[in-house]
């Protein structure tokens, strides 16, 4: 006979389909979801994508998890991460098992990734690569190589 407690305890699991081989991303705040799924293109490719959001998180409060099949990510995609989701995690997977971990880690200077946000900045005007010095990693925060105007992370575009 089952207890009421193993049945409040099947009752609590959430069941996620594993991935064979992929990228997990985990600790996305959970209001930069979208961000995420927008700066990577996970809207455009046809991979199956699991994600669930405002998951209780006893860093971030409420966070974010995103599962990719078959897609791992270059330099510049965990660059652009790094940038809206500081805290995040990657899981990459093979064969159903993790084979590594990374900590996403804000560079000290970021190129072509982000756009400055003053709207007379020569990055805005010609076709110049846009150049940052990140000046907090935290609350990401990059001070323009050029007008040196600060983006802080509100008001920061991924190119």
């Amino acid at each position: 006979m089952e207890t009421t407690d193993s049945k409040e305890t099947k009752k609590k699991k959430m069941s996620v389909s594993a991935i064979k081989d992929g990228t997990v991303i985990d600790h996305v705040p959970a209001k930069s979801l979208f961000k995420v799924i927008q700066i990577l293109g996970l809207d455009k490719i046809d991979n199956q994508i699991t994600f669930g959001t405002n998951l209780n998180s006893k860093k971030l409060g409420k966070k974010a998890i995103i599962k990719i099949s078959d897609k791992l990510f270059e330099a510049d995609d965990i660059n652009r991460i790094a940038l809206v989701a500081p805290d995040a995690k990657l899981n990459i997977i093979k064969n159903y098992e993790v084979i590594e971990k990374k900590k996403v880690v804000v560079p000290d200077t970021i190129s072509g990734i982000a756009e400055c946000m003053n709207p007379k900045c020569i990055t805005n005007v010609e076709k110049v690569t846009t150049r940052f010095k990140v000046i907090s990693k935290k609350n990401v925060s990059l001070k323009c190589h050029y007008c040196e105007k600060i983006t802080n992370q509100d008001n920061l575009h991924i190119i």
